[in-house]
C-alpha cells in the first residue's frame, strides 16, 4: 500500500533516484528544455523549482546551497541567468508538455521548460493615456 508516501520509486534505489533527479535537473538548467517520461517531468518540477526559488534571493548563503545540489557551471548559470528572470514572479517557474508516447515501450512523454514570459519591449503592451 502506498500510505502517504511522498514521490516515486522509478525502480531504483534512493541514491540512484537523487543522482536521476540531480542529472533531469542540471540538463533542464544547461539546456532550457528537456523531453523524458511524463513521471519524471512530474517528480522533476516540485525540485526545479525549489532551487529556483533559492536562487532568486540573490544571496551568498543561496549560492552555497546551490553548489552542495549541482556542479558548480551550473548552480551559477541558475544564480546568474535563470533566477533572476523569475525575479518578480511568484511561483510556477516550468511548465510540462504532453508530447505523446514513445514508440519502443509506449511511456508517455512529456517537456518540461522554463516558462518565461516573452514580450517585445519595442512593443508597448498598452497604449499610453494622456
Amino acid at each position: 500500500m502506498r500510505k502517504r508516501k511522498e514521490g516515486r520509486k522509478f525502480s531504483r534505489k534512493r541514491d540512484q533516484r537523487r543522482a536521476l533527479k540531480k542529472g533531469l535537473a542540471v540538463n533542464l538548467i544547461e539546456k532550457g528544455k528537456i523531453k523524458t517520461t511524463l513521471a519524471k517531468a512530474r517528480e522533476l518540477r516540485p525540485f526545479i523549482e525549489r532551487l529556483i526559488t533559492k536562487a532568486r534571493t540573490g544571496e551568498l548563503s543561496s549560492l552555497r546551497l546551490l553548489l552542495s545540489f549541482l556542479p558548480k557551471k551550473t548552480a551559477f548559470k541558475l544564480f546568474k541567468e535563470v533566477a533572476p528572470k523569475f525575479k518578480d514572479v511568484p511561483g510556477g517557474y516550468t511548465r510540462i508538455i504532453k508530447a505523446g508516447q514513445r514508440k519502443s515501450d509506449g511511456a508517455a512523454l512529456g517537456i518540461i521548460e522554463f516558462a518565461y514570459k516573452v514580450t517585445e519591449k519595442n512593443e508597448p503592451t498598452e497604449k499610453p493615456t494622456k
